[in-house]
């Protein structure tokens, strides 16, 4: 019962300890630079400007309703296994 005690404080010290986090911008370490400017940008990148993902990497979703059912057209790389 005393060890079940014990562990209490050192659980919720681990838990307090997980959930601080920085929260701070984020920055180059000292003596580096941020890449350079991509070929034609007129302006250099911030840190945040990096971090932030093109159309292309993160797509919107487009979601078609459908109908009615369909029956599924043959899919020849849907084998049975050997």
């Amino acid at each position: 019962m005393k060890r079940t005690l014990a562990l209490f404080p050192a659980l919720a010290l681990v838990l307090m300890l997980g959930a601080c986090g920085q929260k701070a911008d984020l920055e180059p370490l000292p003596g580096q630079a941020l890449p350079p400017a991509p070929f034609g940008a007129k302006a250099q990148p911030d840190a945040q400007d990096l971090l932030a993902p093109d159309p292309l990497a993160a797509p919107e979703r487009s979601v078609e309703l459908r109908k009615r059912s369909e029956e599924r057209q043959d899919d020849p790389f849907d084998l049975p296994p050997e």
